[in-house]
């Protein structure tokens, strides 16, 4: 049994917290997202895992190494160029080791009963079996049909009339030779390309619908509420560096006592939040510094940022380094570049800066 997860994607979504690091590795409830997803994999049995990155690929290698003090055995396969889901798939089939092989999207959030998953894959001899969750809009996934055994009828890649609200939840089993069928040398989109054509020859597709939790951490809005969901314990983790509850604060960081965190806060290695602060289900990276009566509320706060005194920042984004004043207001989805500087006074910003 191998697992491969793809990690090679450029986060644009996430900017500027991307910037710095690849998604997987931003921080999420105190370790990377990737840990968490690791985690469960190894939880499950398979011990093998290949990671097929591209972006700033070294800083996988540099946090996870071999895997062995992960408990995991860990492969990695670089993309020298842009192939996509389904190319990035087969490009790392040389280092498979098994006749089954668990596929990841590294930026997706989940509860699935792995175990489960494998059985009805195994159960039902099928070539490839779907992870399906149901969601209330479907337009913006792909919609997965499938009839009363669970078998595939269709893929329909963000369609504007979804005829269904199951959708592909980014996991997947391939039987190897499957697998090995997809194109290579070139880019190819497992949505678009391998699956409508196994469906097209006949394939045996099955969907195996799980409506645990499911969450793709694409958008800061996503990110931010997937990680308190893990400090809280409603999203499952064994990698979650502490007990779940309220709040999750690193060691080496200072919390005044006269400070409120709540709603599955994360506060980072090294931060310091100062009396009167309010830090509610927002996320603090390392050696962030909140000024007393600072608020931040849904919010990333990107590595050695400072938020000054009874500064609010509510459904927003600082990058690194980034000094916001006292007083000054960010919301609305605003997004504060790593090193800007906004001085002190009451400003309030609500589109990107």
């Amino acid at each position: 049994m191998d697992a491969v997860v793809l990690v090679g994607g450029l986060g644009t979504r996430l900017r500027p917290l991307t910037l710095s690091a690849p998604k997987p590795m931003l921080p999420t409830a105190g370790v990377p997202l990737l840990a968490h997803l690791l985690s469960r994999i190894r939880d499950a049995g398979v011990q093998h895992i290949v990671l097929g990155t591209s972006y700033q690929a070294d800083v996988f290698a540099s946090y996870f190494a071999d895997g062995r003090r992960f408990g995991i055995d860990l492969e990695y396969v670089v993309e020298t160029e842009p192939l996509g889901t389904g190319g990035g798939i087969r490009n790392v089939a040389d280092r498979l080791r098994g006749d089954t092989t668990l596929v990841f999207n590294g930026d997706i959030l989940s509860g699935i009963d792995l175990t489960a998953l494998l059985d009805r894959h195994a159960d039902t001899a099928a070539d490839v079996t779907l992870y399906l969750t149901t969601v209330d809009d479907a337009r913006p996934f792909g919609c997965v049909p499938t009839d009363g055994d669970g078998r595939v009828l269709a893929f329909l890649e963000k369609d504007p009339n979804p005829v269904s609200d199951q959708i592909n939840a980014g996991t997947y089993v391939f039987r190897r030779s499957v697998l090995e069928t997809i194109p290579t040398g070139r880019p190819v989109s497992v949505e678009r390309e391998t699956f409508p054509g196994l469906l097209a020859g006949g394939a045996n597709v099955i969907g195996y619908v799980d409506r645990s939790y499911w969450r793709d951490l694409g958008t800061p809005g996503d990110f931010v509420a997937g990680s308190a969901d893990l400090v809280r314990g409603i999203a499952p983790s064994s990698a979650v560096p502490g007990p779940v509850g309220e709040a999750l604060v690193l060691p080496g960081a200072h919390v005044s006592e006269h400070a409120k965190l709540s709603g599955g806060a994360t506060v980072g290695a090294g931060c310091v939040v100062a009396p009167g602060c309010i830090v509610d289900g927002a996320t603090l990276f390392d050696d962030v510094r909140l000024a007393a009566g600072a608020v931040v509320r849904r919010a990333i706060i990107g590595r050695s940022a400072t938020i000054g005194a009874d500064a609010t920042v509510v459904d927003a984004v600082v990058g690194d380094r980034a000094q916001i004043g006292a007083r000054v207001e960010l919301t609305g989805g605003v997004r504060i570049w790593p090193d800007v500087v906004l001085a002190d006074g009451s400003v309030r910003f609500s589109s990107d800066a």
